[in-house]
């Protein structure tokens, strides 16, 4: 595969997998024993809406940023040309209320799957790697986890070579998980915590993006969904405990009850890049944990969280 859309490639995640992508290629042209892989990454398009937002990702030799509205059919239309796979990679965490998804979520969970799967079957594109969350279920509680399981049901039902990845919470270097309780735990005396006995299982952005680079490779990853999750199950009030403890400015972390936790959500959903909403409660009443056993696909190792998070959370 010589040319690969990432769209949703400048963000988080998606950073992650652009490296990986250019780390692939560099390899195989390195190393003979890789010959089979060297056609992975060879070129990159990245859209984004402002070019200047990506500046760290002009600097990788086989990627392309452009600008271009990836929610316009006219322009997705005119990506897709010339284009091997297709990596789906856009989420968004905050979706305003409103059945059965809430607007926001509507528009980049599933109206977006559903514009990249009309544009790729007009294209002849048929490899698609999608991004969902994990416990993603028509009947889940929150219009987040719903609107994801629409978003896959929707590339599913156009019938193309489709790999659904569904994450539990992903950590890494600029996360807005990990990272942000370790700030807010600097002007904070204390956290009173919504869904303080939630249960996660961070997995690691590398991790995830190497995996979801290998099922380029693998023919068997065709009409397959995997859960990534990380080696260890934490519940929240542990992982706002130890983010703000590694930052260096531990605090006590104070469990609310559930009507109090509600009417903190209510009212932060009034304040800009709030940290929780009425829906993320509901998300929550699902734990985001893998099944008992649970690995990574293709052989990989899951990263521990006390590896990685010093690294980026202290200073």
């Amino acid at each position: 595969m010589r040319n690969i859309l990432v769209i949703g490639g400048t963000g988080f995640l998606g950073t992650a997998v652009a490296h990986q992508l250019v780390r692939r290629c560099s390899s195989a042209k390195r190393n003979s024993k890789y010959a089979e892989r060297a056609t992975v990454g060879a070129s990159l398009t990245l859209p984004t809406r402002r070019r200047e937002r990506a500046k760290h990702l002009l600097v990788l030799p086989t990627a392309q940023v452009v600008e271009a509205d990836v929610h316009d059919p006219s322009a997705l239309a005119r990506l897709m040309v010339g284009q091997d796979a297709v990596i789906s990679l856009v989420g968004i965490l905050k979706g305003g209320e409103g059945e059965p998804y809430g607007s926001g979520f509507a528009r980049a969970h599933v109206d977006l799957p559903q514009k990249i799967a009309a544009a790729a079957k007009t294209a002849g594109v048929r490899r698609i790697l999608h991004v969902s969350a994990l416990k993603a279920a028509a009947d889940a509680p929150s219009g987040y986890l719903r609107s994801k399981a629409a978003g896959e049901a929707a590339l599913r039902d156009a019938g193309l070579d489709l790999t659904v990845f569904r994450p539990s919470v992903i950590f890494g270097q600029g996360d807005s998980f990990l990272t942000l309780f370790a700030r807010l735990a600097r002007i904070a005396p204390l956290f009173p915590l919504a869904c303080a006995d939630a249960r996660f299982q961070p997995v690691w952005v590398a991790d995830v993006a190497a995996v979801m680079v290998d099922s380029l490779l693998r023919e068997e990853s065709i009409g397959a969904t995997y859960e990534l999750c990380g080696p260890t199950q934490y519940r929240l009030r542990e992982l706002v405990g130890y983010a703000a403890a590694v930052g260096g400015h531990p605090r006590p972390v104070i469990g609310l009850p559930p009507a109090l936790a509600w009417l903190q959500a209510w009212a932060m959903e009034f304040i800009p890049n709030s940290p929780m909403t009425r829906d993320n409660i509901r998300s929550m009443r699902v734990d985001s944990v893998c099944d008992a056993g649970c690995r990574l696909a293709f052989g990989y190792n899951a990263t521990a969280l006390e590896v990685v998070a010093p690294t980026y959370l202290r200073g």
